[in-house]
């Protein structure tokens, strides 16, 4: 099977109005931005995305416009995680009548699960769809792991089941996954969650990252990417270390999405910045810390 996804898919943030409404003109501006960076897709309400504070029909609206906006220029994942396996179902069944090119499913939070129950919540979300389905794990917020030998037993058992986001803070779970469910199915796509990740993940053998400095920065992740790519290792090293600043970003603040807009706002993308409840506005002290980050990770010193 061919690879699907690989490379910079930022997780989109979902651009609201000052009264929380969703805001059609400011996400177009961020769609824009990316794309015409050079990203090499997009995933919509992930958890930058906001989606946890979003109702299913809030969800869909969001979605329809994302897609329909994006128009085919670049591949388009929409996340469907839910606490709920019916809600992921109907979720799933909207992103594909939209023509989504794919969907994200982080697993259930709240409750742990047995490793049957989950299993059969990801079978019943992959039998709902023939979209192809990358699997979200992401076990400091869910409480629970996706481990290498679990994605195995799902992906030798739904063929779409073709790729997951591991958002774990260490790369020994980018190499199990790549040792034991790449080494079977070599179009397993593995993308890191963490910025400081995505070298690493490369380097072992992985297929980029899904994170949130993609949104402000993509000349970064996008950099690394590339000159991995072209075997420029000398390059991807140096844009690596750029990189290290940026985690301390979500340091900031949490939820840190109010960190990420105001990044992009001063990238110079003309967006709100307003964030849902329980979300708050970034306080004047720590925007004259984002600022400071931001003037350490600057494009423009890597390029001199």
């Amino acid at each position: 099977m061919k690879k699907l996804f690989k490379g910079i898919i930022p997780p989109v943030s979902t651009i609201f109005n000052e009264n929380g409404r969703f805001d059609e003109r400011g996400m177009a501006k961020m769609i824009d931005f990316l794309i015409e960076s050079g990203v090499h897709g997009l995933f919509f309400l992930g958890s930058g995305g906001e989606f946890t504070q979003l109702s299913a029909a809030e969800r869909k609206r969001i979605a329809a416009f994302s897609v329909q906006y994006v128009n085919g220029r670049v591949p388009v994942l929409i996340g469907t995680g839910s606490t709920n396996t019916r809600e992921v179902i109907e979720l799933n069944e909207h992103s594909e009548k939209i023509g989504a090119d794919g969907v994200v499913i982080v697993n259930p939070y709240y409750w742990p699960l047995s490793e049957a129950n989950l299993f059969k919540h990801y079978e019943d979300a992959a039998n709902s769809i023939n979209l192809p389905i990358l699997l979200y794990n992401f076990p400091q917020l869910t409480g629970q792991d996706l481990s290498a030998d679990f994605v195995l037993k799902l992906a030798a058992k739904h063929s779409n089941i073709v790729g997951i986001k591991e958002t774990v803070d260490t790369a020994s779970y980018y190499r199990e996954m790549i040792l034991k469910v790449k080494a079977e199915y070599p179009h397993f796509s593995i993308f890191t969650g963490y910025d400081d990740h995505l070298l690493n993940n490369l380097s072992l053998g992985g297929d980029g990252a899904i994170s949130a400095s993609s949104n402000f920065m993509p000349e970064l992740t996008i950099g690394i990417y590339e000159a991995f790519q072209q075997k420029d290792f000398d390059k991807a090293l140096k844009m690596h270390q750029q990189l290290a600043f940026l985690p301390l970003l979500y340091k900031l603040d949490a939820p840190f999405t109010n960190v990420i807009k105001e990044a992009v706002k001063l990238r110079g993308i003309p967006i709100s910045t307003f964030v849902l409840p329980p979300g708050r506005a970034l306080s004047e002290e720590k925007m004259i810390e984002l600022k400071k980050l931001l003037d350490q990770a600057s494009f423009s010193k890597i390029t001199q």
